[in-house]
């Protein structure tokens, strides 16, 4: 599975921060050692130095009389211990510990050493000085030891403090960095909810002037898009619109002279029953000239369409004094239940487009002698219109398909497949939804229509 966005830019800023804290830890702790080092190799050289000062001679004899000072020098709480030894020539010991081993090689330079005395590791120097009495020369060797416990405590005081810092602040980055990116990949997030949140047929392009630089062409991109989508919608929406009106003449001249035909004497029964079956055929397919002329209309933009107050209780009653012939033809007891003062903003041709698509569909698919009641009301901030039959309903696993273009059901009742696709398309062009549901008792449908109520 691909990293996101956020966890690669986090790798990549933690990761070589990680690297640098690590090489600077070591290259920190190769600095305290040699400060370490230095510090303690003056100390033995100092101590050195003194001790073969009080080397001198005495009855023509090397005596060392080593004095505290000498030693004092590494006195330290951590009880360091310090050995000495000093020898004449190459052989005789004039003082010391006899067990304090020398270096493979001495020479005039001061020579530092690690060793090993009694188990434990120690750092040593042997400093090489020539002493004269009477014309006699003589080589005295001082060496001097120390343990290494004060050397590794300044060690740890020079290097663990900066370590600590070092780490805390790439604790601090590791902290901060996905805070940052958090707040600086907001416009990304924003820009995504923006391309999600937007509804199906809006087409307008995205502002970009408060987006970063780096997000300007992304959105450019999709604006070319939307603007070519826009285009090619609107060249097809012209297309139906230009084809259904072309077509509407033609089919009611056919109509026409269908009917005409109809009325002849001379038709016999055969011709007459081709003749209502061609007339059946072309009302059938005016209807659909006029219900796709009426989609590409509910599916254009809203802002080219005027928007103005529409009273929802004037077209639900106009709606239905237009389809009261339809529902007495088949007895079915058409009413309604509308409130006062209910309006919205909106199209007032598409909302009775709407509004006769609800009833039409539940008169023509309730059976005769049933009962359709529009009941429209104020809810809150919304306005709310119900159609509600005592049909057979439509079933759960096909509501979702009802409001597909050209879906029909499994029904022989005669319709174009296109009403609920036209209601949907309405809805959503004025900001509202459109639902199914069970009527009272699991019987008959309620279709519920939804929009902000009108703000003046």
């Amino acid at each position: 599975m691909p990293l996101s966005l956020r966890a690669r830019l986090l790798w990549w800023l933690l990761l070589p921060l990680a690297a640098f804290v690590f090489f600077t830890g070591l290259s920190a702790y190769d600095t305290a050692r040699e400060t370490a080092d230095l510090v303690q190799d003056n100390a033995l050289l100092s101590s050195a130095r003194t001790i073969v000062e009080d080397v001198d001679w005495e009855n023509g004899a090397l005596i060392a009389n080593i004095p505290p000072a000498a030693l004092e020098i590494f006195e330290s709480p951590y009880r360091d211990q310090v050995f000495y030894k000093v020898i004449a020539g190459h052989e005789r010991l004039l003082g010391g510990n006899p067990d304090l081993p020398l270096p493979g090689r001495i020479s005039k330079l001061p020579a530092y050493y690690d060793a090993t005395l009694a188990g434990q590791p120690i750092r040593a120097i042997a400093y090489e000085r020539q002493l004269y009495d009477s014309g006699r020369e003589e080589t005295v060797t001082v060496v001097v030891a120390k343990t290494q416990a004060s050397r590794q405590a300044m060690l740890a005081q020079l290097w663990r403090p900066q370590l600590i810092r070092q780490w805390l602040m790439l604790a601090l980055a590791v902290a901060l960095v996905p805070l940052g990116l958090t707040f600086e990949l907001r416009p990304l997030i924003k820009l995504k909810d923006d391309v999600a949140d937007r509804e199906p047929m809006e087409l307008e392009p995205i502002r970009a002037d408060r987006l970063p630089t780096e997000l300007r062409p992304i959105v450019d991109a999709i604006n070319q898009c939307i603007a070519r989508l826009k285009l090619h919608t609107a060249t097809q929406r012209q297309f139906i619109t230009d084809a259904a009106h072309q077509l509407r003449t033609p089919l009611t001249l056919l109509d026409t002279q269908i009917q005409c035909a109809y009325r002849r004497e001379h038709c016999d029964a055969s011709m007459a029953e081709a003749l209502a079956g061609i007339h059946r055929s072309s009302r059938k397919m005016a209807e659909m000239t006029n219900q796709l002329l009426l989609l590409a209309q509910a599916g254009s933009a809203p802002q080219q369409r005027a928007q103005v107050r529409v009273d929802m209780a004037a077209v639900v009653s106009s709606v239905l004094e237009d389809l009261v012939t339809a529902a007495q033809r088949r007895q079915i007891d058409l009413g309604a239940e509308v409130a006062d003062d209910v309006h919205v903003t909106g199209s007032e041709s598409l909302l009775t487009a709407l509004v006769t698509n609800l009833v039409d569909n539940a008169i023509r698919y309730t059976q005769d002698g049933g009962r359709v009641t529009a009941i429209c009301r104020q809810e809150g901030g919304d306005v709310v219109l119900q159609v509600v039959d005592n049909g057979p309903g439509i079933p759960a696993e096909t509501r979702a398909h009802v409001f597909e273009r050209f879906y029909r059901g499994p029904t022989d009742v005669e319709g174009t497949g296109l009403g609920l696709s036209i209601v949907r398309e309405i809805a959503q062009s004025h900001g509202g939804t459109v639902s199914l549901a069970h009527g009272a008792g699991r019987i008959g449908l309620v279709a519920t229509f939804r929009m902000r109520s009108w703000r003046g």
